[in-house]
């Protein structure tokens, strides 16, 4: 059973009967706003790239994007870079083995930024889920409201807790076209 959730909410991603969570996904999908004209209404691209930044306490620890598929050790893979937003689901997407993660490994946020600079207001749909890969079921999902004159937003961080991982669902609008330039507003997170 997924649970949608709302800015700020946390969530423990603990499985029933007490099963460890090995493989996540984490879902990224995006919509163009629908331009209506004197002919009808068309779609524009909107190429948002999501990336994922692991931090350990803090620090930055490793970073995957469109650029770097797959993280230093393996257990993060970015599974290929969307550059129009089309089609239904997921647009991009981030696969974590929780197990293969290195230990000093605290927190990963997950954020999108428009690699052409067009804004949130340019943007429907948008939204992240958390998939557990093992089942496929949607464990949680987080969609955003409303537009903005934003050209990133910093989406959700899985982070350790008590042995487990819990998922807080952020929501923050940031500028950058790239996961460097929105690095302050990301850190924040960490």
């Amino acid at each position: 059973m997924s649970v949608s959730l709302q800015k700020g909410q946390r969530i423990s991603l603990e499985k029933p009967g007490g099963q460890q969570l090995s493989m996540v996904r984490m879902g990224l999908g995006w919509d163009a706003v629908k331009k209506r004209g004197f002919f009808g209404s068309r779609e524009r691209e909107i190429d948002l790239d999501a990336s994922c930044l692991l931090f350990a306490d803090g620090r930055l620890a490793d970073v995957i994007y469109f650029g770097k598929l797959t993280s230093d050790d393996g257990s993060v893979r970015h599974t290929g870079d969307n550059l129009t937003g089309a089609g239904d689901g997921d647009d991009e997407s981030v696969i974590v083995d929780l197990t293969r993660l290195p230990v000093h490994v605290s927190s990963l946020v997950f954020t999108v930024s428009s690699f052409n600079g067009q804004t949130f207001n340019e943007v429907e749909n948008a939204f992240c889920r958390l998939v557990d890969e093992s089942t496929g079921a949607e464990m949680a999902r987080y969609t955003l409201t409303g537009g903005g004159a934003h050209t990133g937003m910093v989406m959700a961080k899985l982070y350790r807790h008590s042995g487990g991982w819990k998922m807080n669902a952020i929501g923050e609008p940031a500028q950058g076209r790239t996961f460097q330039d929105m690095l302050p507003a990301i850190a924040a997170h960490a």
